[in-house]
């Protein structure tokens, strides 16, 4: 038995939680109030702190946690921490404050508290790999591909502060008991084992000697590909159940903060850029080709329900329009549809498809209905795309497979940055998106024709 885990890992926490108490209140003595007033806000911040992070998961963060997860639940941490603020100022209307001079003293208060974070973030990944520090022994239980992946992890990553001791190879004839002394021996911190490598009793035997020694046990999916998804628990009376795939935009508050963020920048686009660049481009349409300006097509949104697409025109009316996808070269695209399609203009007016709310500015990118029935059929996983709404631009798309499906390979990646989206979406990480699709834009994309 032993009574603490890593290095100094357990002294963290608490350090942040006074840290960052400490901010509030020291702050709060800048707002000019009376003593009585200031200690009754200092106990209230206190109190409101605590509960807030505790709600919000604010110190739920680990070697592993990536800084835009930092940067979402600050932001959620800022935006419930304001609400509080206001709620005792409310309270307590006798006190003569501006509603500016409150916002004021919350987002100092909270853009201070997350340079500390993210100081302390940075400060400990160098510490970990220039020093050596706030380390974890590990060891690795089975020989797999997805074992060899995490050790080459490990030995990679020195920020993140584990120290691979050991890869054990797992048989018929391996004596679980060797594995236990090299652990209690070597003062191990974390065991990682192959679910494929081991049987029911050996998986027994390892939680009840992790649990018995107060060491971390963590299980890597292999074959069993149900280990593999984002598994959420939940409990019907006490009856455990588990569910495949937790998507955050299922979420209320998720919800309604895509929703506005989507509303904002689609009035925005509309108002202040389609509103001079449609008649403009009207007259370049109209005088290179005959046709319609605008061009619709039927898509399959979220739930698998259709809807009208639309884009500027960029091609001459053709029969093949809703069967084949555009092609390098395609002699069906006008010259000025060749501009748009190389800037992605064409694709703006599908603002006004988020708007009537049937897209989202970031989100999966609809195939035209042939192509979903088709892919449907021959890609794994595909249908799980329309659990949430389409997007005018996509995960998938900034990281390499927009445009046209050369190969299997294609399709198949696209679907997997589209489920890992939906399944990992927050607000910064359709701000990034759509950064890097502007940037993409204005330096021109191989694959944008």
């Amino acid at each position: 038995m032993r009574n603490r885990i890593g290095r100094y890992s357990g002294y963290l926490r608490p350090i942040s939680y006074t840290i960052d108490i400490g901010i509030t209140i020291l702050f709060a003595f800048f707002i000019n109030l009376k003593l009585s007033d200031f200690f009754a806000l200092s106990i209230y911040l206190i109190i409101a702190w605590l509960f807030i992070s505790l709600r919000t998961g604010f110190y739920e963060i680990y070697r592993f946690t990536k800084v835009t997860k930092i940067l979402s639940l600050s932001i959620l941490q800022a935006l419930i921490f304001t609400l509080a603020v206001f709620a005792f100022f409310g309270y307590k209307n006798q006190i003569d404050i501006k509603p500016r001079d409150i916002f004021n003293y919350a987002g100092f208060t909270m853009l201070i508290i997350l340079i500390v974070k993210l100081s302390i973030h940075y400060l400990l990944k160098k510490y970990r790999r220039n020093l050596g520090g706030n380390h974890r022994r590990t060891i690795i239980i089975g020989q797999t591909f997805r074992t060899h992946q995490l050790y080459k992890f490990f030995q990679d990553n020195p920020d993140y502060g584990y120290h691979c001791q050991k890869v054990f190879q797992v048989n018929e004839k391996t004596e679980m008991s060797e594995i236990f002394e090299y652990v209690l021996n070597h003062d191990i911190d974390e065991l990682y084992a192959s679910i494929s490598k081991l049987s029911d009793d050996n998986i027994n035997e390892l939680i009840d000697f992790a649990d018995n020694n107060l060491r971390v046990l963590k299980f890597i999916p292999d074959n069993k590909e149900v280990y593999s998804k984002q598994i959420k628990y939940d409990y019907y009376g006490v009856l455990p159940i588990i569910s495949l795939r937790k998507i955050p935009i299922d979420e209320s508050f998720n919800r309604v903060t895509k929703r506005v963020f989507d509303l904002i920048l689609s009035v925005f686009v509309l108002v202040f850029i389609l509103s001079w660049l449609t008649p403009l481009l009207a007259i370049l349409i109209k005088l290179e080709s005959k046709g319609p300006v605008f061009f619709k097509q039927k898509r399959n949104g979220r739930n698998y329900q259709e809807f009208y697409c639309y884009k500027y025109r960029s091609m001459r009316p053709n029969l093949e329009a809703d069967i084949h996808q555009v092609r390098k070269n395609d002699k069906r695209i006008t010259k000025i549809g060749k501009f748009m399609r190389k800037t992605s203009i064409d694709e703006l007016p599908q603002f006004y498809n988020v708007l009537l709310g049937d897209m989202s500015v970031v989100g999966p990118r609809p195939h035209m209905v042939s192509h979903t029935n088709m892919y449907a059929e021959r890609v794994d996983k595909f249908m799980v795309r329309h659990f949430i709404k389409p997007g005018i631009t996509g995960l998938a798309q900034v990281s390499g497979y927009r445009g046209e499906v050369e190969t299997e390979h294609d399709i198949i990646n696209r679907v997997k940055y589209d489920i890992y989206y939906l399944e990992n979406w927050s607000l910064l990480i359709d701000i990034k998106v759509i950064f890097l699709t502007v940037f993409n834009a204005l330096k021109g994309d191989k694959k944008a024709y």
